[in-house]
């Protein structure tokens, strides 16, 4: 299987995506994608009142995502995007949709530590109060799935390093 061009930063709201992820770009050399930035201006309006995105929601800005990193792969870089990508569908539709092959880095942490997280931040449209809902639609990395999962109780920092030491070059 070759190695992939894509690594997926993924987790619930609070994880550390963004920051991970961009930091794993500036580490490798990668080209950095926000998948929050793709979203709808009617699925940011939907999460900033509290509603959870449907499926239906969610489809075209997968899309989106996918499109994006195939964009950025043909530039001959690697891409490192923070995605949520809670659950197996939305993973297979990222690697269905893209033609580059995709690795999941699943950040994961005790809902306590996301909690209290999510409570010092600001200037985001995903509220707090979505975390229940995020965490009862996580769905692990399958045996099955190219990844890894990391503890997000580590320094930013260390957890960088832990997944540059360890993914497939």
């Amino acid at each position: 299987m070759p190695a992939p061009s894509a690594l997926v930063v993924m987790g619930v709201s609070g994880s550390g995506k963004s920051t991970i992820a961009a930091a794993l770009a500036r580490r490798i050399g990668g080209a950095y994608i926000d998948a929050d930035d793709l979203h709808s201006d009617e699925a940011r309006v939907k999460m900033a009142a509290g509603t959870p995105l449907t499926d239906a929601d969610r489809a075209p800005w997968l899309q989106k995502v996918a499109e994006r990193i195939d964009a950025a792969s043909a530039e001959g870089r690697r891409v490192i995007v923070a995605c949520s990508a809670l659950r197996r569908a939305y993973r297979d539709a990222l690697r269905q949709d893209a033609e580059t092959p995709v690795f999941f880095v699943h950040l994961h942490g005790e809902p306590a530590v996301l909690a209290a997280r999510l409570g010092v931040r600001t200037e985001h449209f995903m509220p707090a109060t979505l975390l229940a809902s995020q965490l009862a639609t996580l769905e692990p990395l399958g045996d099955d799935e190219r990844g890894m999962v990391v503890d997000i109780a580590g320094d930013p920092d260390a957890i960088v390093d832990t997944v540059a030491t360890a993914i497939p070059a």
